[in-house]
């Protein structure tokens, strides 16, 4: 069976303080947009397996596109399966295809997307039946921003971002451009550059307002401190901006930086370097 886990962006990110267990409470929108990767799952033969890792972690992990760097046991699409053969023992061993397509450690929730994906998708194939709820609660120990990709429909979100409420917005009568600078940030690094605040304004107001009202208003508290620390990601914002972009920011804690443009309207935006853009419809 095949999925394909799309991105999301943020609309609007406040850090509004540090918890007491490390993480930080947050307020933001995540917004599905379709830019995807290709993940595949199938029955393994685990009898045939010669790689000793494979054997440990009960699947075949095999990727191509955007390389993915670390060990196959801490992708979360393996930590997907082994989070339900905890509770489903006799689930077979897998193979796992992954095509990566998003770009990693840009804000885009890719890999979060892929392992609630699985999740969904290993649900249905094995038919265990679970309901949203059991899903969500699997997917929030993959990690924070996991459970939006079991809904994947446009939340405003609080807590560690886990705790979401499904919104009515929908983006579908514009277009959008991301811009990708090629570097990957520390999501734990870019915490520590930040001074929580409560904000003058909340998100979930805002985010109802119209969009040409967003650009003084809706706020990554990222932006500065991203750029601070990458002074070359500084002029993006403002180039979308220049190449009439109705809104701009950076996506979760970066690097990507994303405008909503009018409908089918994609200006030639000049970045030079690694930059990549990517366009969606």
């Amino acid at each position: 069976m095949i999925t394909f886990p799309n991105c999301k962006i943020n609309l609007g990110l406040n850090v509004i303080r540090k918890r007491q267990d490390g993480f930080h409470d947050i307020e933001t929108v995540f917004y599905p947009l379709p830019l995807t990767d290709v993940l595949e799952i199938v029955p393994g033969d685990f009898s045939k397996r010669e790689n000793i890792e494979d054997q440990s972690i009960g699947s075949k992990f095999i990727t191509t596109g955007l390389p993915i760097n670390g060990a196959a046991a801490k992708n979360l699409c393996v930590k997907a399966y082994q989070l339900l053969q905890q509770d489903f023992p006799k689930l077979p061993s897998i193979d796992i295809y992954l095509h990566k397509t998003i770009p990693i450690g840009a804000g885009l929730g890719g890999g979060s997307a892929d392992g609630s994906f699985a999740l969904k998708l290993l649900n249905e194939k094995f038919q265990l039946k679970l309901s949203i709820e059991q899903l969500l609660d699997y997917a929030l120990h993959l990690g924070s921003d996991c459970p939006f990709f079991i809904i994947n429909r446009a939340c405003f979100a609080s807590g560690r971002g886990e705790f979401l409420q499904t919104i009515d917005l929908s983006l579908s009568a514009y277009s959008f451009i991301i811009v990708h600078p090629g570097i990957h940030i520390s999501t734990s690094g870019a915490f520590q550059q930040l001074q929580p605040s409560l904000p003058g304004k909340s998100i979930k107001e805002i985010i109802h307002q119209p969009v040409s009202t967003w650009k003084n208003e809706l706020i990554n508290d990222f932006e500065n401190a991203v750029c601070d620390q990458y002074p070359e990601l500084s002029g993006i914002k403002s180039k979308l901006y220049e190449a009439g972009a109705l809104y701009a920011s950076l996506s979760g804690s970066g690097s990507c930086f994303y405008g909503i443009f009018p409908k089918n309207h994609f200006p030639v935006c000049n970045f030079q370097g690694a930059f990549k853009v990517i366009h969606i419809k």
